[in-house]
């Protein structure tokens, strides 16, 4: 049996591989994970979820961890590094003049993903 923020983070992911439109779920999960304290953080994310997800949702949650990791100075989940950056790069909005913009600014975790948005883990817009 999974430990309480194990199994949250866990039910968080599957949700977001079940949603036709994954923005409720990443800021669900971007709740979650902004939520917890370090020592929940560590056990939320110990193992990698189950669900399986597609390469950019993937990578997404994998760079919500590590942001997540990084700003309460734990070590980052081994599990997240075996996620293979996305090939070509994604965006967080389809308007071409923002694109200089969300290259610039996007938080490195997900830049090192090729994922290139405005706001991170504890950040909503």
């Amino acid at each position: 049996m999974l430990a309480a923020p194990a199994a949250a983070f866990d039910e968080a992911v599957t949700r977001l591989s079940e949603a036709a439109e994954p923005s409720f779920a990443l800021a669900a999960l971007n709740s979650l994970l902004s939520g917890f304290t370090a020592s929940e953080l560590r056990q939320a994310v110990a193992t990698a979820p189950q669900a399986e997800l597609s390469p950019l949702l993937g990578n997404y949650v994998a760079a919500m961890v590590e942001t997540a990791c990084t700003l309460r100075g734990l070590p980052v989940p081994t599990w997240t590094r075996r996620i293979e950056a996305l090939a070509e790069p994604a965006f967080g909005s389809a308007l071409p003049s923002l694109r200089l913009y969300l290259l610039t600014h996007s938080p490195a975790s997900f830049r090192r993903r090729n994922i290139f948005i405005d706001s991170s883990v504890g950040a909503q817009v």
